[in-house]
């Protein structure tokens, strides 16, 4: 199933966009090439019922003519002159084209009601049913370790051939036509009865027209009674018109055999359809449908039908045998390259389809499960469009009906770290979760889908539980189908979590703190730190959903507060086994995490103290991949806590100095501002002498550095949101320096920086007084405005 959707989330990318800078715009939704028009499978029968209706038509309306002719002018003008011959062929005529032509209706109603019902294919599906468990039991005595791989679609099959109980209704094809008769006068055998009979009418037709046209004895041979010539001509003309008709009657059933039984055109079509699992009765009614509407009405309404509104049609009427058609294939029609597009459109401009299909994951009666996966599948695609999934979520009910596709997986009965069987067909059960996950994860793309799945009673709760993976299955890496279609929901339900997390506003504040409350929330994401090693793209996400937890007051600490937490984020960053590209980043994700948890939290800059990772930091700002976070994480630590708490780390920490101011000379952009932001903290904890030394060691004088300050304001005449920070750093560092170093001030005044302080007073922004960002709000509020460090500098440089 398709599982790759656009992120919403803010990301780390090439760019170093993270929570440290304002979004200013919401990424739109990547336009997808519209798929080139493919015709649709079922032209082939709408043009097929049109040809025989045109045939049917034609012989219907000569066999009309016949008859009047018969009735009006040989009955009713020469009864008194006809041979008895002719009397009684005619009157034979009659009475069989006459009950042929009436009751053509009738028989095609009663052809048509016979193929209402899939229960005729249940005893063919239940041998292939009992063949495939054959073939399962051999295969599990063989030892063979792959038979796991098709449990999905072999249970699929399965549900699909059980036979649907009816004790309330009577099956269309099944009808007792009359009383004590037995199979006889079932429906299903009448209209074989009748076509039989219109077959057999049709060559006694040939027969006698034929034989009557060849001899011409109308009479003519008694001298007594000479033939009259109008007589003659009427009935040359009767004969003529029942010839016509019988023969275009036979060719209209020879082109209907040759087309369905030698061409197979319904087997074609069936396989183009994807419905190969209901035998061709999906598109044989289909078929039936289009021919009747060819025959009631105009010869060209039939072309007006296509699969998908007969399905919607299906999906709406009160047989669970229709429904089940229906949502098949609208499903397979939703999932198919070449139709999807055009399905799904139809299906979300239709509020009554869509509710019908969340109603449908309400059902919980085994006769009814594959509809019901059916629906949650073709609401999980229809989803995939945000415009769609906005009409889902504002029908009443749906978060709800949503919500009972997931079954919890822990039992209240046994230990919190135990998994629970809740139902006896776990594939099936793991089926309806990750279906459900799926579809609240598309859902989830809107803010407000986001609030309503917040609001929904239990939803979230359910949500996190799925967030749990024990030790065992994620260090694991091959395992079998039902164990990936836990990791499956795992990643799902980290990936929903994610998105609720990140939400913006009043709406977002009020998710983190209602997730950040469930007490399994951080636990179970540590467990993935811990032992998801082989399992980065879970450890990514897990990492993720921290950094925006901490965005909720009081959050911090509770994460913090979680033993191993803290731990399992730096053994990830500090890996430098991990080889990271592009695609995982969860390196990158780590760092950002441990920055977030250590912005503003004493507690929190000491655990990460005690935890004797401060050479591993340093050491990272020479890695391109992860200085960044490093130099944040090291700008917390020297921030949040005192020199005599660094205790013997006090002199690694001023050995970052070096690296630091070497990046500020040589860097631009998103690494510059970082690294500024770290150096004033750094050269805060130095004394004269110790700072001097920093300088020569770095082979960068002191004059240089207030040089590349001055300019570094010149290039930022005004605050710039991908370097929001970059002129406050600036300044920091120009205001530690002065007080370093005294003699600084004059090369500050020489350098013109009074006029670019100026400047910056000038074009200050509220947008430089946060450290970080929930996408256009400023969050962790600057203890000076701007405008106060300009002029505390200024006051410095007089």
């Amino acid at each position: 199933m398709v599982d790759q959707i656009t992120q919403v989330v803010v990301q780390v990318d090439s760019s170093g966009r993270t929570i440290f800078q304002p979004v200013e715009s919401s990424t739109p939704e990547p336009r997808r090439p519209t798929p080139l028009s493919v015709p649709a499978p079922e032209k082939k029968l709408t043009l097929f019922a049109l040809r025989l209706a045109v045939l049917e038509k034609i012989a219907s309306r000569l066999g009309s003519l016949g008859f009047v002719w018969a009735t009006v002018v040989l009955l009713g003008g020469f009864a008194a002159t006809l041979e008895t011959t002719d009397f009684w062929f005619v009157t034979l005529i009659l009475v069989v084209e006459g009950a042929r032509i009436f009751s053509r209706s009738h028989e095609l109603e009663l052809q048509h009601q016979s193929k209402y019902t899939i229960s005729g294919i249940n005893s063919f599906r239940s041998l292939v049913k009992h063949v495939i468990q054959l073939f399962n039991k051999a295969a599990r005595v063989s030892g063979n370790e792959n038979r796991s791989l098709s449990v999905h679609e072999t249970r699929r099959e399965e549900r699909s051939s059980r036979q649907i109980s009816r004790t309330r209704t009577w099956t269309s094809s099944d009808v007792p036509m009359l009383p004590y008769t037995g199979w006889v006068f079932v429906s299903r055998n009448v209209s074989r009865v009748f076509y039989w009979l219109q077959i057999a009418s049709a060559f006694a037709s040939i027969v006698i027209s034929m034989i009557k046209l060849i001899k011409q004895d109308y009479g003519g041979n008694n001298d007594s009674k000479p033939i009259s010539t109008n007589l003659g001509s009427a009935l040359t003309l009767f004969y003529s018109l029942t010839l016509a008709e019988a023969l275009l009657f036979l060719v209209e059933k020879a082109y209907w055999e040759w087309m369905i039984s030698v061409f197979k055109i319904l087997d074609k079509v069936n396989q183009e359809c994807g419905l190969e699992g209901f035998g061709t009765i999906p598109v044989r009614r289909f078929f039936y449908d289009a021919y009747s509407r060819c025959l009631n009405g105009s010869i060209f309404d039939g072309l007006k039908m296509d699969m998908v509104v007969f399905a919607m049609e299906l999906l709406v009427s009160n047989s669970l045998d229709e429904q089940h058609i229906g949502a098949e294939i609208l499903f397979r029609f939703s999932t198919k390259e070449d139709y999807s597009v055009d399905t799904l459109q139809k299906i979300g401009t239709n509020l009554e389809i869509i509710e019908r299909l969340v109603e449908m994951l309400n059902w919980r009666n085994k006769n009814q499960e594959v509809v019901r996966m059916s629906s949650a599948e073709i609401l999980s695609r229809l989803a995939s469009k945000k415009q769609n999934s906005l009409r889902v979520a504002a029908i009443p009910g749906a978060m709800e009906s949503i919500s009972s596709l997931l079954e919890s997986t822990r039992d209240s009965g046994q230990a919190t770290d135990e998994i629970g069987e809740k139902s006896t067909n776990q594939s099936d059960l793991w089926t309806f979760n990750n279906l459900g996950l799926l579809i609240l994860k598309r859902l989830a793309r809107d803010h407000d889908n986001c609030g309503k799945i917040g609001k929904t009673k239990g939803l979230l709760s359910k949500i996190i539980d799925f967030t749990y993976a024990d030790k065992r299955l994620l260090k694991n890496p091959n395992v079998a189908v039902a164990e990936s279609n836990k990791i499956l929901a795992v990643k799902r339900s980290l990936k929903l979590l994610r998105r609720l997390v990140n939400t913006t506003g009043a709406t977002g504040r009020s998710l983190r703190s209602n997730i950040s409350g469930i007490v399994f929330t951080v636990s179970n994401i540590r467990e993935t730190l811990r032992h998801g090693k082989k399992r980065p793209d879970l450890q990514k996400i897990g990492a993720e959903i921290l950094t925006f937890l901490a965005l909720d007051e009081g959050a911090t600490e509770k994460i913090g507060g979680t033993g191993g937490v803290l731990k399992g984020l730096l053994c990830i960053f500090l890996n430098d086994e991990i080889v990271e590209n592009q695609t995982s980043g969860v390196r990158v994700s780590a760092g950002e995490s441990i920055a977030m948890l250590a912005q503003g939290s004493k507690s929190n800059c000491q655990r990460i103290l005690r935890s004797g990772v401060l050479p591993g930091l340093i050491e990272s700002l020479n890695n391109p991949l992860i200085r960044l976070n490093a130099a944040r994480i090291l700008r917390n630590l020297c921030a949040y806590t005192t020199s005599d708490q660094f205790n013997e780390q006090l002199k690694e920490v001023k050995s970052a100095g070096t690296t630091v101011l070497k990046a500020i000379q040589s860097e631009e952009s998103k690494p510059q501002e970082v690294m500024v932001g770290l150096a004033p903290h750094i050269l805060k904890l130095m004394s004269r002498e110790e700072s001097r030394a920093m300088f020569e060691k770095a082979g960068v004088s002191e004059d240089e550095l207030a040089d590349t300050l001055v300019k570094l304001l010149k290039r930022y005449e005004q605050p710039v949101p991908k370097v929001p920070r970059i002129r406050r750093f600036a300044i920091e560092l120009t205001i530690e320096m002065m007080k370093t170093n005294p003699k600084t001030v004059k090369t500050f005044q020489n350098l013109g920086m009074k006029n670019e302080l100026e400047t910056v007073f000038e074009t200050a922004a509220e947008l430089e007084n946060f450290d970080i960002f929930s996408g256009t709000v400023g969050l962790a509020r600057h203890g000076s405005t701007i405008s106060e460090l300009v002029e505390e500098a200024m006051l410095l440089l007089s």
